[in-house]
Parts: C-alpha cells; sequence; structure tokens
C-alpha cells in the first residue's frame, strides 16, 4: 500500500501531484502550462501559495468563469452554508422535497420574465442545456409530432461540452469540431451581425425567419445564447433579433430556448439579457452565478404549455433525474445569492463597472494587432487579429497583478460585481498589457 500524503503539501509538492494526476479544463495530460497555486481567496482577490511574476496575489478579472459576482469568502454566502450545513448537506430528490430547493424554484420564478413556471434544478450549466433540450423533444413527441426532432441555433454560438450542447455549438472552428460527422446534425444561421447597438440588418432577420419555416416541421426549438455570445467569441449583437425569433417562432410552432447560463443575473446590465428585448422563451437555462460561484448548480425554467405537453404525453414523465438534483447546501447559497443581488442597486454596480472598463479600455484600440474593443455591462473585451499567445498573455497579465484566462483570439474580462474602482482601472491595464505581449 501507498503511503499516505502527509496533512499538508508544499507547492512544489502539490505542484508535482497535480502533473501525475489532475486533468485540467481544455488541456492535454499531462499538462503543457505550470497552473498557480491558489492558498485561499477573499474579496476580488486570490491569494498564492507562492510568487508568480514577482505577485502573491491577484484581483480576479473573471469571476471564476463568471460565477462569483459577490466575490471570495462574502459573509453572508458564508453563513448561508454553514447555517444549512447545521441541517443537512443533501437528500434525494426523489421523492422528498426540502425549503432551500422550493424557496430557489420560487424565487427564481419571480425573477425570471413570465409566462416560465417551472424548474428543473440540476448539476451544472451544460446539464441544464441538456435538459432543456429534452423538454422541447419531449414536447413535440407528446403532442404526436415525433418528426419534429432538429434543432435550430446560429453560428458562433457554445452552449457547453456535453453531448447536444455540443450539438448547437459552431461546427466550424469551434472546440467541438472534432466531433463533427457523430453529432446529430443541427441547422445553422448565419451568426447574427455585431454590435449590440447596431440597427437591424433586414436582410439578415429574413434570413432567420425563412429558416425558421422552411424547416418548421422539423424543428423542435431554435436556441440561442441571448445578446452576448459568450465562449463561442465573446461577440454583442442586438436585441432585436431575439423579437425577430420569439415572433418567427410563434408563427410557424415552433419552440424558443434562451441560454442565460453566462448572461444571466445582471452580467449584462440588464437582470436577464431577454429583459433587453422584453421578450420571453420558452425555456430558459440558468447557472454559473446563480450561487454565487459557491457550488455548482443550474436550472432549466419552462413555461405551463411545456410542462403540461410534457406531462400528457405517452411518457408523461420528464426522464431525467441527477443524483445531486437540487442539492440544499447549493439551494441555499443561491438563494442568499438572490438576496444578496437583489436587495442592493446591482445595476449600479454594473453600470458603474462598464463605465471604468470603457475608459480603461479605450485607449486599448489604438494598440497594433488589435481588432476590436468592446464592453457590455460588466464585459470588456479585446479582440486581436492572431491568435493570442496565451502564456505570454496570461504572464503580463500576472505582472500587472490581475488573473485573466485569454483563449482563442480574445483578451477580456468579466469582474465580479464587488470590484473597486482602482481594480477596475488594474484589470483594464492588465487587460492592455496582456494584449501587448499576447
Amino acid at each position: 500500500m501507498p503511503e499516505p500524503l502527509p496533512a499538508a503539501l508544499s507547492p512544489d509538492a502539490l505542484l508535482d501531484l497535480d502533473r501525475q494526476h489532475v486533468w485540467h479544463p481544455y488541456g492535454p495530460m499531462p499538462g503543457r502550462q505550470e497552473p498557480l497555486v491558489v492558498e485561499s481567496a477573499s474579496g476580488v482577490r486570490l491569494r498564492l501559495a507562492t510568487p508568480a511574476e514577482g505577485r502573491d496575489e491577484l484581483v480576479d478579472g473573471m469571476s471564476s468563469w463568471w460565477s462569483a459576482i459577490h466575490g471570495y469568502r462574502h459573509p453572508v454566502l458564508d453563513e448561508a452554508v454553514r447555517g444549512q450545513l447545521g441541517r443537512m448537506s443533501h437528500v434525494m430528490f426523489g421523492g422528498l422535497t426540502h425549503e432551500p430547493a422550493v424557496r430557489l424554484a420560487a424565487r427564481l420564478v419571480e425573477i425570471t420574465p413570465e409566462p416560465l413556471r417551472h424548474v428543473f434544478l440540476c448539476d451544472s450549466g451544460s446539464v441544464s442545456v441538456e435538459v432543456a433540450i429534452k423538454m422541447c423533444l419531449q414536447y413535440w413527441r407528446s403532442l404526436g409530432r415525433p418528426g419534429k426532432q432538429r434543432l435550430l441555433t446560429w453560428r458562433g454560438g457554445y452552449h457547453g461540452d456535453t453531448w447536444q450542447p455540443m450539438a448547437v455549438c459552431d461546427p466550424d472552428g469551434g472546440m467541438h469540431e472534432l466531433w463533427s460527422g457523430v453529432l446529430p446534425r443541427q441547422i445553422f444561421a448565419d451568426a447574427p451581425p455585431r454590435g449590440f447597438d447596431a440597427a437591424v440588418d433586414p436582410d439578415y432577420a429574413a434570413h432567420l425567419r425563412e429558416l425558421i419555416g422552411r424547416h418548421a416541421d422539423e424543428l423542435a426549438a431554435v436556441i440561442v445564447e441571448p445578446v452576448v455570445q459568450g465562449a463561442g467569441g465573446m461577440a454583442f449583437h442586438s436585441p432585436e433579433y431575439l423579437r425577430v425569433l420569439r415572433e418567427a417562432c410563434d408563427e410557424h410552432g415552433v419552440l424558443l430556448v434562451f441560454d442565460e447560463i453566462a448572461t444571466g443575473f445582471g452580467r449584462t446590465g440588464s437582470l436577464f439579457a431577454a429583459g433587453h428585448a422584453g421578450v420571453s422563451p420558452d425555456v430558459m437555462c440558468l447557472g454559473k452565478a446563480m450561487t454565487g460561484g459557491y457550488l455548482t448548480m443550474a436550472a432549466a425554467l419552462c413555461t405551463g404549455e411545456v410542462a403540461d405537453g410534457i406531462s400528457r404525453g405517452e411518457v408523461p414523465v420528464l426522464a431525467h433525474g441527477p443524483t445531486f438534483m437540487g442539492n440544499p447546501l447549493a439551494a441555499a447559497v443561491a438563494c442568499a445569492s438572490l438576496d444578496l443581488l437583489l436587495d442592493q442597486d446591482w445595476a449600479l454596480e454594473v453600470k458603474r463597472i462598464e463605465s471604468g472598463l470603457r475608459g480603461g479600455l479605450a485607449e486599448v484600440a489604438d494598440l497594433p494587432g488589435v481588432r476590436d474593443v468592446r464592453v457590455l455591462g460588466a464585459i470588456g473585451v479585446v479582440q486581436l487579429d492572431h491568435p493570442v499567445d496565451m502564456t505570454a498573455a496570461t504572464r503580463a497579465a500576472v505582472r500587472a497583478g490581475v488573473w485573466l484566462r485569454p483563449f482563442r483570439d480574445l483578451v477580456y474580462t468579466m469582474p465580479p460585481y464587488v470590484t473597486g474602482d482602482d481594480d477596475v482601472a488594474r484589470i483594464c491595464a492588465a487587460v492592455r498589457d496582456a494584449a501587448a505581449a499576447g
């Protein structure tokens, strides 16, 4: 038998074990880049076990992949976890229920657009997309139209790394291109014209309407990321195209799904990105910031019509039930996170960060190799005209005292909403240095 590991590991020993055994996201095994070891986190700062580029702490410009909107070790969220831990950390959701999950579902229905009324709690954003797609497919099957089983989306999207979500990510040049020919074949519209404030292109609107009309008999649903396409390219588009989709889906009898995993809970300046357009989907996917970054939890919400349709079918149940569905710890901290967000003027805080990002990133547009700079809500993006040198860009950001995670041709930031003005300025300086180095 191998000897047990010591109670405390030195940073070097931890990195050695990491290199041997741990497979990091979107990386090879073993990894080619040595990760930084985070010892602790508080507020908007990550404390490193050993200094990197002369820094022993970094301002988090990523909100831990867009989830930690209140920062780290927030006393309200810490207390919510401790309080729930004293009652129960988990109980199965099949045949049982509990207050944290019920409160969370009721709260989500209260704050999301009408007529979303029913909440399916699940483990992660990607799984919520799986559930949403399953809802749409089963709805049409229950209504006696099993041929409506394809999905339509637009190019440049990203919806997760599990099977059905991969099928509606961009098949050309996206991170799941490897699986083309194996995944279900879906229908792809052209990518929406860029620019949140751009005028609607009537030709593109006609393109959307025509595709939906032509394929209506086989389409179960249209699924898109509203207003902001996230990991597919951090592109912004006019909310007017959401109205076009809603009208076309209603006209041709197709369900509409909004993936608000990245955009939900205020990130774009509206509580949900759908709010910019004043429309509601038939199904909405939520995740990431829902628990304030404390625990993994997501949700798929649907209308009464979708739920009733499924429940009247030959198989009158939604056959999905994750082991940790409705986890009490995650539900309790999600409730606390939503209260924390909504009991303050979150929109003013997001606007403040937006203003800081606009001012701080304006000069980056003049750097050689920069193709575009764009800001919306608490999102700042610098797009290069070449693939970013991730190692060089990351090191430059760390030297500036900030944690960023560039990818493809992008250096971007989604800071926690509690990030102060000085730290927003520091993040902008780091983005500039990373763009210059990358």
